[in-house]
């Protein structure tokens, strides 16, 4: 087999210390170039947004691209951008690489247990190379406690406990991967030296690398690209991942190579898992949830993520969904060059977002992308429901214009759709305390089986939650939350969905990765403007009612819920009064919202007295003093009330006006946001609504009259103001 031997070329990529190598072409057999090397930091990964070209048949060292135009290189970037191929050509480029990952592997937990039920060897041997590995680092831990020397050898140990992960392979490489993202459960030695399972684990050989993509893509390789990477710019736990330039356009990507043998490798490991799996579900009894169902989910992920083209697929879907905000970039995909194996997409400069001091450096705020992320996140969840489940610092970067870029598609998770709204539902609940509907809550999440009854759940919930949100709801954390939540669920029959497992890890992933730069973040604090968004512009029926729920309590209005609500949700760039006026007004004239109507009425009724009232006092206020005991009772409104009386009306009033004022003051205001009421008033039951409150207000005024006509001169008292 013809192989390629790379030489040193001039170019190299801008901001990337690596040597960058050209082609050339010759029969020389094994030959390779085994450079190793680890840039700290990693600009890694994959890159400016570019669609897939059109991709001419190259051959040889023809360098020529699809016109005939050399591109000029500057600073390793080309200035030749070629024209994005059409939908049809997309299509049928995909279809190819569907094709070419048609035998990938799909994880079968009975196909596994058939192929290592057979090998009782194989099986043991890697049970004892477990058991030696973690079993040999626990023992030392445990002798550094006994000595006092946790603190003198944490270093050290931390070094073992990656380089264990490390030997143990790609699956326990996960775990310390997870592990790297939590400041709140390892101390900091133990976070550096994790964080390098996320992109600097031990390389496979060039050769066997550089051999895949020609055996993959049916290409030699210098008919692909006209100069690539001598080594691996970075190394997970599943494959690596190289610079090439393309030989038909001249523009930079990167190529991602699966690892050899990986399928073996995680196939045996997931079989002792599950094995362990079953002995939790029947001997460990303070673990409610289906082990096994949560491995399998785990394992059906990462064996997705074996798959590139299937990656591939989740990243264009990803890219559709969400680089929608200029904040957010997402790399696209090379079909032509992807496979089953092989994965080709945009080179994205960039730094690993726990980078604190480069990403500043930089003129960057490491809050401001987290915040980023978890708002991407917030609308992967609770929008569409297509999340990314894996965003450890090593598929999250900081690029030098400020965005945050998303990597790594291959663990990918959705969030059906009545769980959505339950979960933006549970929120409210526990704003509200009303616990019983949060017990409630967890049949829509599918936590509960219909049949379980709730009632004991609810005094639990209350014991944690009065403790919990004796402080601000912003003021608590993720963490908090999720560790109170699961002394529950292990208290009751709870079964916890694969998909809730993988929201937790996205989450905790984020928070931990806020806490580096702040560690006094919350991640609920981030997320709260875009809740109150959603509750105030969302038409969707639950959410409706998760409003009203919130705003209203035992048939009094709480202004003061609603304010707040307004004052977060203009905290959302994608908040607008206008689209939080119309879902309201529809849902009060809808033909069953009678219920409704006669609160809003009762409520109508007490603001249009209190403006009413208080712009009458505001008048005699403003009259010279002398001419004031020319007016009747001495007060300015004729009306018997009590200084109490007063001061609630004014308060009401000025708590009226605030909101009108945040509903004026939202960033994309416009006179238009009084057509939605304007429309409203057009139909029947507006009509019929303004007549009530019409009656309302004479009636009580009438009232306020009549009490002044039967009231003795002597006992009017006029308000002091």
């Amino acid at each position: 087999m013809s192989t390629v031997t790379l030489s040193p070329a001039s170019t190299t990529a801008p901001g990337n210390p690596s040597v960058f190598y050209r082609n050339k072409s010759t029969t020389t057999a094994g030959s390779k170039c085994r450079t190793r090397f680890r840039s700290k930091p990693i600009f890694a990964a994959l890159v400016e947004e570019a669609r897939p070209r059109s991709l001419p048949p190259a051959r040889g060292n023809n360098n020529n691209n699809i016109n005939g135009a050399v591109p000029e290189l500057n600073s390793g970037v080309s200035s030749l951008v070629p024209a994005s191929r059409n939908r049809a050509d997309d299509i049928q480029a995909e279809s190819k690489a569907l094709a070419r990952a048609v035998n990938a592997s799909v994880y079968s937990p009975e196909l596994i247990k058939l192929k290592y039920a057979s090998r009782p060897f194989k099986v043991l041997r890697r049970t004892l190379q477990i058991l030696v590995g973690l079993g040999s680092f626990g023992v030392k831990l445990w002798v550094d406690q006994l000595q006092g020397q946790l603190e003198q050898n944490r270093r050290a140990r931390a070094v073992e406990l990656r380089e264990t992960f490390t030997r143990l392979g790609p699956t326990f490489v996960k775990i310390g991967q997870g592990l790297s993202t939590r400041p709140d459960l390892c101390p900091p030695e133990f976070l550096e030296e994790l964080s390098e399972l996320q992109d600097a684990l031990p390389t496979f050989p060039d050769a066997e690398a550089f051999a895949c993509i020609e055996k993959e893509l049916g290409l030699s390789l210098d008919s692909i690209y006209s100069s690539i990477s001598s080594s691996p710019i970075a190394a997970a736990s599943l494959g690596q991942v190289y610079k090439a330039q393309l030989k038909y356009s001249g523009q930079f990507v990167a190529v991602k190579v699966q690892r050899p043998g990986i399928e073996e490798a995680i196939g045996l490991d997931f079989y002792l898992i599950r094995g362990l799996g079953f002995l939790i579900n029947k001997y460990v009894d303070f673990i409610s949830s289906d082990v096994v169902a949560l491995i399998d989910e785990f394992a059906r992920r990462v064996y997705q993520e074996l798959n590139y083209v299937q990656e591939g697929q989740n990243a264009r879907r990803f890219k559709k969904l969400y680089a929608d905000k200029e904040e957010v970039l997402v790399p696209d995909i090379y079909w032509d060059y992807t496979s089953g194996k092989v994965l080709t997409m945009d080179w994205v400069d960039g730094v690993k977002l726990n980078e604190q001091a480069i990403i500043e450096g930089q003129g960057l705020k490491v809050l401001d992308l987290v915040n980023t992320g978890i708002q991407c996140s917030l609308r992967q969840l609770l929008e569409y429901g297509y999340f990314h489940a894996d965003p450890h610092p090593g598929n999250l970067l900081a690029t030098p214009e400020g965005k945050l870029a998303f990597l790594d598609f291959g663990m990918m998770s959705e969030t059906p759709e009545e769980a959505r709204f339950a979960i933006i539902g549970h929120v409210v609940h526990m704003v509200n305390r009303d616990y019983e509907a949060m017990a409630r809550d967890y049949y829509a999440l599918d936590f509960l089986a219909p049949e379980v009854d709730v009632t004991p759940i609810v005094p639990a919930l209350r014991n944690f939650f009065d403790d919990a949100l004796n402080s601000t709801v912003s003021e608590l954390n993720f963490k908090t939350i999720v560790d109170g939540l699961g002394a529950v669920l292990y208290q009751y029959p709870f079964n916890v969905p694969a998909y809730y497992a993988l929201i937790l890890r996205s989450l905790t992933v984020l928070e931990g990765l806020a806490l580096y730069a702040d560690p006094n973040f919350k991640v609920l604090a981030a997320s709260y403007p875009y809740f109150a968004k959603r509750l105030l512009t969302d038409p969707n029926p639950y959410l409706r009612d998760a409003l009203i729920e919130l705003l209203f309590k035992d048939g009094k209005f709480r202004w003061n819920r609603l304010e707040n609500l307004l004052v977060q949700g203009k905290q959302d760039r994608d908040f607008s009064a206008k689209e939080a006026l119309q879902p309201v007004l529809k849902l009060l004239l809808d033909p069953e919202g009678e219920e409704l109507r006669s609160l809003v009425i009762k409520e109508a009724i007490r603001v249009t007295e209190a403006i009413t009232i208080g712009t009458m006092i505001d008048t005699y206020n403003s009259i010279p003093g002398p001419l004031k005991s020319f007016l009747p009772n001495g007060n300015g409104i004729g009306i018997p009330m009590t200084d109490a009386e007063i001061e609630s009306m004014m308060e009401l009033r000025a708590q009226v006006l605030r909101i009108w004022g945040l509903l004026r003051s939202s960033d994309n205001i416009d006179p238009a946001i009084l057509q939605p009421i304007l429309q409203v008033l057009q139909e029947p039951e507006a009509r019929n609504l303004g007549g009530r409150v019409f009656g309302g207000i004479t009636q009580r005024l009438a009232a306020r009259m009549l009490q002044q006509v039967l009231r003795s001169p002597a006992t009017a008292r006029a308000p002091s103001v």
